[in-house]
């Protein structure tokens, strides 16, 4: 709070001598401290912002005397002057009144007297409160932003803090005025985004709500104040100390992923773990980084396979890599995604196409296009990716993305020679199954006891029954193609199945023996452990 002149002339102490507005106009200048003065010459000892309190000796003279008075006071910048009526004036002259209006200077007349020391304890009381609370909040404001860096919250967090403190809307957009972060006050997300790009570029950054974001030489972004109210120095302060939080932030992460690729990692969090609930603010969030309007929304996942890196700051950097050559994909199929990356070799996504036209040919295409850059990524060794279902809303559709990390998890483990453009659930069929109870001792212990005693065959004969029995069933048993996969005669082949049957006591004739042998395998290919 900025004390003013109305604001001393409203106080009760000052009250109580009936004050009246002799001229000078508004009284909304602020008062920085009150002086009491006799003195004609009082102009050359202030440093502005004063008010001044006096009897009016230096008023009882001449009109020259009297304008050369005011005139000296309004060049030192004083805030007003209070004039107590009895002692030296009982009523001020008129050229008080016109010289007040010509300089804008507040001249206010006390008709009953009052104890002038009241008055500066009164206001100075309230002034060193006012000077203590602005201390008070500047160090609350350097200890949450010192917090915030130390912990290296997000940004999404940082302009949260921001708006918090200024109880205003608070935006973070990069140098092209997409939209990094914000938090909405007192409005919703879509109307504060409405034609988000023409309101931001009429803004200069001379614009007292605007803050550059960045080195000094190197800015990235600007934050921005939307808010009803003027700028004020709280306002200012809490968005620069959040500038230089968002800079340090920036440096730290600098070697991970850019601003816009954590931007998209903060919304698909968000609207994952339901902190983002209304549709309409997600599809505004969305669009204002890049993922078209009006679509048909697919959750993808992309599961990759790749050579174990020891280096952390390699697998950061590889990473990033894959991310932006999935993005690129997309871009090159002419089509728009939110994607972030799950687990180190998984990226996860929603893709935007298009309401009109064939969505499974448009999604090949755009998933085609994809694996190609992916797997232009050194150290990958395969990739798939698995689509859930697709919906005409957002939230809905990034509800689903756990269903398609599922169906690419699955469908990295299927033969390579069965790898299509993406993977929908009916495509994992069994597979699918398998994989959510696949940890169960239940199920490992199934595996086991059907399988063990080939395996232990294999290790102690240095055979290779396991694949034998695997190929079979996988041809549903089919003995002249097999005895082709494997190139040898059909006598061996029936040599070696039989063998198998004697080993693990079963005919292989049997329906239901093969099903339980071939889900043995199955349950053998997903678990990492028996690989």
């Amino acid at each position: 709070m900025h004390l003013t002149v109305a604001d001393v002339v409203a106080m009760p102490v000052v009250r109580a001598g009936l004050p009246e507005l002799v001229g000078g106009g508004s009284l909304d200048r602020p008062v920085r401290w009150v002086h009491v003065s006799e003195l004609p010459d009082v102009a050359k000892l202030l440093v502005g912002r004063e008010l001044i309190l006096t009897t009016g000796q230096a008023l009882a003279g001449s009109d020259a005397a009297t304008v050369g008075y005011l005139e000296a006071l309004a060049a030192a910048g004083v805030s007003g002057l209070v004039v107590e009526l009895g002692t030296y004036v009982r009523e001020l002259p008129p050229v008080v009144g016109a010289t007040a209006d010509r300089l804008g200077l507040p001249v206010v007349a006390l008709h009953e007297v009052v104890r002038f020391v009241e008055i500066t304890e009164a206001v100075h009381r309230v002034i060193v409160a006012d000077q203590y609370d602005e201390l008070e909040f500047a160090r609350t404001v350097h200890e949450t932003f010192t917090a915030l860096s130390v912990r290296r919250a997000s940004l999404a967090e940082i302009v949260k803090t921001a708006a918090g403190m200024l109880d205003a809307s608070v935006v973070l957009e990069d140098l092209t005025h997409r939209v990094l972060a914000l938090t909405a006050r007192h409005t919703g997300t879509p109307a504060l985004l409405e034609r988000w790009e023409s309101t931001s570029r009429l803004l200069p950054d001379t614009d007292p709500n605007v803050v550059p974001v960045g080195p000094h030489t190197q800015p990235w972004g600007r934050l921005i104040l939307r808010s009803g109210r003027g700028p004020d120095a709280r306002a200012r302060m809490v968005l620069e100390r959040a500038a230089q939080t968002l800079t340090l932030h920036r440096m730290i992460e600098r070697d991970r992923f850019g601003l816009h690729r954590q931007a998209q990692t903060g919304l698909i969090d968000d609207m994952v773990t339901g902190r983002v609930t209304d549709e309409r603010d997600a599809v505004a969030l969305a669009a204002a980084l890049g993922l078209a309007r009006r679509a048909r929304y697919v959750p993808l996942a992309v599961e990759i396979a790749a050579a174990a890196e020891a280096d952390p700051v390699a697998q950061q950097r590889r990473t990033a890599a894959l991310l932006d050559a999935a993005l690129h994909g997309v871009a090159l199929a002419k089509a728009t995604a939110l994607a972030a990356p799950d687990h180190g070799t998984r990226i996860t996504m929603v893709l935007a196409i298009s309401r009109g036209g064939d969505l499974d040919a448009a999604l090949a295409a755009v998933c085609a296009a994809m694996l190609a850059e992916i797997r232009r990524v050194p150290g990958v060794e395969r990739a798939v990716i698995g689509a859930a279902a697709e919906s005409d809303s957002l939230l809905d559709s990034a509800r689903e993305l756990a269903q398609a990390a599922h169906v690419a998890e699955v469908a990295l483990s299927l033969a390579s020679s069965t790898t299509r453009p993406y993977y929908r659930s009916g495509d994992i069929r069994l597979r699918g199954l398998l994989s959510l109870i696949r940890d169960e001792p239940g199920v490992q212990r199934f595996a086991e006891t059907e399988l063990s005693a080939l395996l232990r065959h294999d290790i102690r004969n240095d055979t290779d029954l396991t694949r034998t029995l695997r190929l079979f069933l996988d041809l549903a048993g089919n003995k002249t193609e097999l005895a082709k996969r494997l190139n040898i005669s059909r006598p061996t082949l029936y040599d070696r199945l039989s063998r198998i049957e004697r080993i693990l006591a079963v005919h292989l004739d049997d329906g239901e023996t093969r099903t339980s042998l071939h889900t043995a395998l199955l349950i053998r290919d997903l678990v990492p452990e028996t690989r």
